[in-house]
């Protein structure tokens, strides 16, 4: 199973970027895993900007692929949650698993709506920088647990 990472915007603080790139590193043991890095929308309106940011998220998205939006108001899963998740779509036979961040204003209606999972990392506010870290590290420890690597203790 392939996991995909769509993303707005650049990382832009090198100590973020290097921790993202070791969780990837990590990460790719597992399993293939893309990064679809989209431009921010350069729209004055905020409306706007988030949906120019939308439609080119849905046109990333492949139609196939599982559509996991990180989304404040979304599930949240604890680690081994998580895993049995990442288990429940291999088992399924899911090819790809698409995992959305929006922008710094957020997603479009039309995101959610294509969307078939809505995940919270945390009730707490994270940047958009460090929610990938997050992300990165989350994945790579799933795949620890289903592995019954040592990681996880």
């Amino acid at each position: 199973m392939r996991v995909r990472l769509i993303w707005v915007g650049k990382t832009r603080d090198a100590h973020l970027r290097a921790l993202s790139d070791e969780y990837l590193k990590r990460l790719g043991r597992f399993t293939r895993v893309e990064i679809t890095e989209l431009r921010e929308s350069g729209a004055s309106d905020e409306r706007e900007g988030i949906a120019d940011e939308g439609r080119r998220i849905i046109s990333a998205l492949r139609s196939d692929a599982l559509a996991v939006l990180l989304d404040v108001e979304g599930k949240q899963w604890s680690s081994l949650e998580l895993a049995a998740e990442f288990e429940r779509w291999q088992t399924q036979g899911t090819k790809e698993v698409a995992f959305i961040t929006g922008g710094p204003y957020g997603t479009s209606a039309e995101v959610a709506k294509r969307a078939q999972i809505r995940w919270s990392l945390s009730r707490l506010t994270l940047t958009h920088e460090m929610a990938r870290v997050v992300l990165l590290e989350q994945l790579y420890r799933a795949h620890t647990i289903i592995q019954g690597l040592p990681y996880q203790k």
